[in-house]
């Protein structure tokens, strides 16, 4: 048997979109095909996808589930900031049980050292995420970054570095309006 071929796929997205059902399933697709290409080149080998990601909430957390869901697939946390400090970041119980349960699940945990703002660890923490990456997958929906270090950051300085980008589609919630409306709009 041959042994599987792992493919680093680092993680980048937006903390809260519409439709995460259906961003879910592109993802799942994509990961599929990806998998298709990888195990295509290596000759049929099966491939392994080892996910790098921050665990932050949102698009970190719904690659991590899904790529977990496969037997094969594992984890390695980059945390921007020292644990309990990263964990106020998180605004319920429910979010931070998540975040420790992905921890928890993960085969490796990175800690990148300290920078002089959460802003700058972030984007250290992108930065070491594309580094460590054969592909990146960016769950965005390619409006400009609403600061350091945000998705649109990170695929630029990805694109910047030969490293591909698999982009699935996103939509922002709509502030102010239920999700009901937010997708009777888009139709």
């Amino acid at each position: 048997m041959t042994s599987p071929r792992v493919v680093h796929l680092g993680v980048t997205g937006h903390r809260s979109f519409a439709d995460a059902e259906g961003v879910a399933d592109r993802l799942r697709v994509a990961l599929d095909k990806l998998r298709g290409l990888a195990s295509d080149k290596a000759g049929h080998a099966p491939v392994r996808l080892e996910i790098l990601s921050a665990l932050a909430e949102g698009a970190d957390r719904l690659v991590a589930k899904v790529a977990l869901s496969h037997p094969d697939d594992t984890l390695v946390a980059v945390l921007p900031l020292a644990r309990e400090e990263y964990l106020e970041d998180f605004t319920s119980a429910e979010s931070r049980s998540e975040f420790e349960d992905l921890l928890a699940a993960s085969r490796l945990i990175e800690t990148m050292p300290p920078a002089p703002t959460r802003e700058a660890a972030y984007e250290l923490a992108g930065h070491w995420i594309v580094d460590h990456s054969d592909t990146l997958v960016a769950l965005w929906d390619r409006d400009p970054a609403r600061g350091r270090g945000g998705t649109a950051e990170i695929v630029t300085y990805a694109v910047a570095c030969g490293v591909p980008v698999l982009w699935v589609r996103t939509e922002r919630p709509r502030e102010g309006g239920s999700w009901r409306e937010y997708l009777d709009e888009r139709e």
